[in-house]
């Protein structure tokens, strides 16, 4: 038997379309904080925008500072290798949707109201509505307390959103599978 014979090999060597979702998900949001950090910085300590500096602040300290000034002109280091990360994970995420989907992502992209059918319409069951709705309620509530605050990398703001975020994808996934 032969090494691409194995279930394991063909499932770590073929992307799902779930795993490139995330990516692209993942990758849109670290591209989204680059920009905001680039024009008016993502944190904010209740002065005004400060910069983060992503080496110090996904180490907590240990790869340098976590922030400075916002002087709405300097591109450094950390705002290059956060803006790099954004783009792979994006261009993985594309790579990934080209394979596991005709169409790829742009099949994906235009299959977006019918992923989120329960928004409208309970013909789906209770939970693809619930799933849904917290989805779209965390994503809400992180960019109005973002934008109300100026602060983009609010760790208790993360908490409070990825929970329903999560919960509701995992629950469509589950709907996805029982089906």
């Amino acid at each position: 038997m032969s090494l691409a014979d194995n279930d394991w090999y063909s499932a770590l060597t073929r992307p799902s379309r779930t795993a490139s979702t995330v990516m692209l998900l993942l990758g849109g949001w670290v591209l989204f904080l680059t920009i905001v950090n680039l024009v008016v910085g993502a944190y904010s300590d209740g002065d005004g925008g400060l910069k983060v500096l992503w080496l110090g602040f996904l180490s907590n300290g240990t790869l340098g500072d976590i922030n400075t000034n916002h002087d709405g002109i300097s591109v450094l280091v950390d705002d290059i290798v956060f803006g790099m990360l954004g783009i792979i994970l994006v261009a993985l995420g594309h790579l990934g949707m080209n394979k596991a989907l005709e169409g790829g992502t742009i099949s994906a992209i235009k299959g977006l109201p019918e992923c989120m059918s329960g928004l409208f319409s309970g013909e789906a069951g209770i939970r693809k509505t619930v799933a849904d709705w917290m989805m779209v309620i965390a994503i809400i509530f992180y960019l109005t307390w973002s934008v109300q605050n100026n602060t983009w990398v609010d760790p208790g703001v993360f908490a409070v959103s990825a929970i329903p975020f999560w919960f509701g994808f995992g629950f469509n996934l589950l709907d996805k599978a029982e089906s």
